[in-house]
């Protein structure tokens, strides 16, 4: 996906947001566990969520733990998912994130993948460099993480 189509995504699926009260990402609290392993939620740099009108959001400890919960689950209607950006802490659009595979760094299910809002905040990211690039299609296969309007 091109930068600007990953842009007027964001901002389309920004506007949506808005007009249609679509949900906002929420912080874990210390006592939440990623819904495909049952660990505890402990970094959310690290970590991703899926968040849906009326329901409780399900947070994942890992990225690699929502790719793989994905693969058997369908998300549910209206749904969004969110990465924690792993520089700055705070919660990005899974479908407008860039992501990085960086081995040897630890994530807490192994999967060595960071995601950061934009490539600016990658590029600022010691923990990235040396990694290798990865798009939504290495990351997530033929589906990108975006699941309002999908039903």
């Amino acid at each position: 996906m091109t930068a600007a189509r990953v842009l007027l995504l964001t901002l389309l699926l920004g506007a949506c947001a808005c007009a249609r009260g679509l949900p906002e990402p929420v912080d874990p609290a210390s006592s939440d566990s990623c819904a495909f392993c049952r660990m505890t939620v402990s970094d959310p740099r690290l970590a991703a969520q899926i968040v849906a009108v009326g329901e409780e959001p399900r947070f994942f400890d890992d990225i690699g733990c929502l790719v793989n919960w994905l693969k058997d689950n369908r998300p549910p209607q209206e749904a969004i998912a969110f990465v924690g950006d792993h520089r700055t802490g705070r919660w990005a659009l899974a479908a407008a994130a860039v992501y990085t595979r960086v081995a040897g760094l630890q994530t807490p299910m192994g999967s060595g993948l960071i995601a950061h809002a934009d490539a600016a905040s990658r590029d600022q990211d010691p923990a990235a460099r040396g990694g290798t690039p990865q798009t939504l299609e290495q990351v997530f296969g033929g589906r990108p993480p975006i699941f309002a309007d999908a039903h």
